[in-house]
Order: C-alpha cells, then structure tokens, then sequence
C-alpha cells in the first residue's frame, strides 16, 4: 500500500477503502452533520420537505444555536425559532441552546475524534481537524444532500505540512502562528488543499489552541486543517466523556506525499493582522502605537478558557485606558464557569470588562455592539469590512494576549513588555 497522509487516511475510511489517490474522487460516509441555528433548519427544512424525505441518522445530527442568541430582535426570534420547534419535531437528541460557539460546543461534548469524518454548516467547520478528524464546511445545498443520504463525494486534496519547529515563546500562541501563516501564503494559500500543522511547537500546544489552528485554516483557503491526535488529544477527549481513542493508527506515513513548510516558533513574534483581511498580518511592532476605541475578546478562535486566562495574565490587577471598551464573551458556557471559578473573569471584570453572553455576537455582526467609526483590535477570525457590525470600523486581529495589552495601553502594543 502506498504511504498515505493523514488526509488520504481519513478520507480513505469514510470511502470504505484501503487507501487513496491525490485527485481522486470518492463518496464518503458522514460520521457526523453539524449546524447551527444561522445555517440549518430554516434554510433545510422548507428543502426537506419539498424532497419528502427525512433525516438518514438523527445521532449523527448536532443543532447548535449560537448566532441568533439572545435573541433581540423579530427577526432573531423568528430564526431561533425555527431551529428549536424542528428540533422538537425531529426528535433530535443532540441540541444545544445558547450555551456557546458551536466550534467550541460540540468539541467539548465528545462529538468529534480522531477517524471521524464530519461536515459543518460553517465555514469554520474545519476546527475539528483538531482532533484528527476530517471536517470542513458545506453549503445548505450540500447540506440537505447529507442530512438525506448520510454522504458526499470528495476530492481527494494535496496535503500541505506546516512544520513549525522549537516552542512559541511567551506571548506568543497559536493565533499568532495561524496570521503569520495567513500573512506569508495569502487567504488562497491552501488552495482546496488538506493543511496538517506539525512539529514541536504544535504538539506543545494544548487541545484549545490546536482548535484554533485547525480554525483558522479556512482563513488560509485550505478545505481542512489537521493535527494529529497524542496524549494531549486523549486526555481531553477522555475529560469529554470519550473512554476508547484511537491515536495510533491516525498519522500521516513516513514518505507520504506531501509539499513541506518549515517555521521557527521561537522567533516567531506577535502578529496583528490590519484592516481589512487576516492576510495584513505584520509583526505588532508594525501597527504598535495605533489607537483603539474596543477591544473584543470573544469569538471561537479568542475567547475559550485558554484565551481568557491569557488575557487575564496581562490585565490582573490593572485597569484598561480611559476611553477604551473592553468586551469579553466567552466561548461557552463551560469555559466561562471555569474561568469564574479560576478567578480569570474576576480579574477580567475587575480590569474594568464588560462580560457579553456565550455567543457568536459580535464576531458575526449581531448584537450591535461595534459602533461605527471605531478602531477595534478583536480575538475574531476575520476582520472584513462590516463583518462586526459597523462597515466603517476598522478592525485589528490579534491574539488575546496582544488584545489585552491594548485594552492596557489604548493603543496596540506588545503584550510581551507587560508580561516581562
């Protein structure tokens, strides 16, 4: 048997096959269908029926509502609406309400692991590689074409390995290393292509930063983003309910075919990403002194207990600047109980925060809280002109560190002067 990537291994399982070809197509089994309160009922109900069909596995259906909660508006209750009576009416028994992201969510629930193949209704989807897991984002055509026959046909992509070598230093995370990356291919970097991040930086990092590498691979064009799975995989799979993984079996071979890239972790700087697109990335030295009206610490790649703790490492004990909104909305709502009871939130209020619901939010335009005008340094994924809200911010992407320390200073700095 040819040596096989990562990639090529989980395709070929879903495809009931020894192995694959680069370029091949093949029709895959889905292990698991994800969709949120934005993506799915009200956009794949009316089609199913019209079909006249049902759901191929109801197990394998997770409804997340994260994007329209709390409600606020007609239109908001409208949409969340459809989404819980279709559950009801589907019997679905993996939902869950307005209890945080859906990337974050489903991970911490045990849905996602090593082997599996899974599509999302998000083009964020591909968080799950994290886990050594197939996963990355469709359609609602493609969508209703899974939910009503449990596959879908795939091409085989080219495996690009982003070997990230020596350890990050402090300061520095995995938001950082997924700009730099952005920054040095572009957003078309991946080109369709399977992303698998590797080396000694990556296997440091913990499950909750390896989500965010996996995240942020949509951002690099890649279809989807992987790690392989280990311990660290394990340990937090098993905290998730998951007694049996499988890590072995899920590496990449020796000598598979695969285009390399090498980095240096450790001199590897804090990046800032400008307005408007994540490829503007630049060391924070480049845009270190420019003022900011918010700074927002939320979203699925800056806002899960890993990221709060870093933000709370600058900003314990001190105050944000005169002028400047300090936002924090949590990931979930088990990230944010932990981070109450680590005393992460307290410093975090105490640093004067205002503490927002466990939700998309802001990230996603809803709930009007980015005013027009304003320069923004955010945790969030992308910063596209009126993705926040107000098309005339102009948004900044950073790590939570970095956006604590210009929470810190009114002005973007490196977290690393405050940490030293």
């Amino acid at each position: 048997m040819p040596a096989q990537t990562l990639a090529q291994k989980l395709l070929a399982a879903a495809a009931g096959r020894a192995d694959v070809r680069v370029g091949e197509i093949v029709t895959c089994k889905v292990d698991l269908a994800m969709f949120h309160d934005s993506s799915g009922p009200r956009r794949l109900k009316p089609m199913l029926e019209e079909l006249g069909t049902g759901l191929w596995d109801r197990s394998k259906v997770v409804l997340v509502m994260d994007h329209y909660v709390p409600e606020a508006d007609d239109e908001s209750r409208r949409i969340v609406r459809i989404a819980r009576d279709w559950a009801r009416e589907q019997a679905l028994p993996h939902v869950y309400d307005s209890i945080g992201i859906c990337h974050v969510v489903v991970p911490e629930h045990g849905h996602v692991r090593p082997g599996m193949f899974c599509v999302g209704g998000d083009s964020h989807s591909p968080t799950g590689g994290a886990f050594g897991a197939y996963m990355f984002g469709v359609g609602s055509t493609e969508m209703l074409g899974v939910v009503a026959s449990g596959e879908i046909w795939i091409r085989v992509p080219d495996t690009l390995m982003m070997r990230w070598n020596n350890r990050l230093p402090d300061g520095v995370t995995a938001k950082d290393m997924m700009l730099h990356m952005i920054g040095r291919y572009g957003m078309n970097g991946g080109r369709y292509q399977a992303v698998e991040f590797c080396g000694e930086a990556v296997r440091a990092l913990s499950m909750q930063e390896r989500m965010t590498l996996s995240n942020m691979s949509a951002e690099l064009g890649a279809q989807a983003g992987l790690v392989a799975p280990d311990a660290t995989t394990a340990r937090y799979l098993r905290e998730a309910g998951v007694a049996e993984v499988d890590t072995a079996r899920w590496q990449s071979d020796p000598g598979a075919a695969a285009q390399w890239h090498d980095f240096d972790a450790a001199a590897l700087a804090p990046q800032v990403a400008a307005p408007h697109s994540p490829a503007n990335a630049a060391d924070v030295q480049a845009h270190a002194g420019t003022p900011v009206q918010v700074a927002y610490i939320g979203a699925c790649t800056g806002a899960k207990l890993d990221d709060l703790r870093a933000a709370a490492r600058v900003l314990r004990g001190r105050r944000v600047a005169r002028g400047v909104s300090l936002m924090v909305a949590p990931a979930s709502q088990r990230d944010q109980a932990a981070a109450e009871a680590e005393g992460v939130l307290p410093a975090l209020r105490q640093a004067g925060a205002t503490l927002l619901p466990t939700s998309c939010g802001a990230c996603s335009g809803y709930g009007g809280s980015i005013p027009e005008g304003a320069n923004v340094v955010s945790t969030t994924a992308r910063n596209f002109k009126g993705r926040m809200g107000a098309a005339s911010a102009q948004v900044y992407l950073a790590s939570p560190y970095t956006v604590a320390a210009a929470a810190l200073a009114g002005r973007i700095a490196d977290p690393r002067e405050v940490l030293a």
